[in-house]
């Protein structure tokens, strides 16, 4: 019998407690590697139920302006695929629960290459891969290969995703559905709260996986909206501005990095809590 992947228990976990869960984005390496590092290993305390760790890309062509900058930030900084391996690795010294999902683009994975990266992810302690440049039709260099080591490999789906492409897009999808909220790139409008609830109730009706809904989400009072309609709610551009927002006129980290983006992650998980409180009462 197979054992229960870590994003499975967690989901199963995030049932029980009857809510939905937070998931996290923040890129490796932004503003630095040792700051990154630290803030990677205080998320699951401030409340992160899983946690997308962004490869740094020069081209990163699904986000917006903010993820943008986090990416140029930490390529500045000297961070590598081994380093955000590595954090990986150091992350899981201490954290043998919380779900770690790599997101990004094909081209690092590529150059890595594929087979070597595959198999240090794993070893890393790896959980899934979001790769967003990479359509089902074009996935035989790394999803089969990905799956068959035990990684989850999540696929988006979008407002654009019509009835007849929605099966293509959940074959061999694993781990949790992502829902991408806006038609656009990352953090640059607000989810439209009804049409998501239609799009994700579409979805659900073609798969049992949970579905997560991420991109502009960046208040608690979306979070908690978006609680309401899916099993997971995604931020990720509001935090990265967090760290931006912190850091010196140099662009270097300072004391209040670390905890600003910490307490912004906590507010947004006291409200997921705050509405599974609120129905059991």
């Amino acid at each position: 019998m197979t054992s229960m992947t870590r994003i499975e228990r967690r989901f199963a976990e995030l049932r029980r407690e009857g809510r939905a869960g937070l998931v996290t984005f923040i890129t490796a390496g932004d503003p630095d590697y040792e700051t990154s590092l630290g803030i990677l290993k205080g998320l699951p305390a401030a409340g992160a139920d899983i946690i997308e760790l962004g490869m740094p890309f020069s081209d990163p062509m699904a986000d917006g302006p903010a993820i943008q900058a986090s990416s140029q930030r930490a390529l500045k900084s000297g961070q590598t695929m081994k380093k955000t391996l590595q954090m990986v690795k150091a992350f899981r010294a201490a954290d043998d629960a919380t779900p770690i999902v790599l997101m990004g683009y094909y081209n690092p994975i590529y150059v890595y290459p594929v087979d070597r990266f595959i198999a240090d992810a794993v070893e890393a302690g790896v959980d899934g891969l979001i790769v967003v440049d990479v359509p089902p039709e074009e996935d035989a260099e790394l999803r089969p290969a990905a799956t068959a080591a035990g990684l989850n490999f999540i696929r988006l789906a979008t407002p654009t995703t019509d009835a007849r492409r929605l099966p293509t897009v959940l074959a061999n999808t694993s781990g949790f559905v992502y829902y991408v909220s806006i038609a656009g790139i990352t953090g640059t409008a607000a989810p439209d709260i009804a049409a998501v609830g239609a799009h994700v109730a579409r979805i659900k009706a073609h798969t049992s996986l949970p579905i997560v809904v991420g991109f502009g989400v960046k208040t608690e009072a979306q979070v908690s909206a978006l609680a309401r309609l899916a099993e997971g709610v995604v931020v990720g551009s509001a935090l990265v501005a967090s760290i931006a927002q912190s850091l010196d006129d140099e662009g270097k980290t300072t004391r209040n990095t670390k905890p600003q983006v910490l307490g912004l992650v906590e507010r947004l998980a006291a409200a997921l809590r705050h509405k599974a409180e609120a129905a059991v009462l």
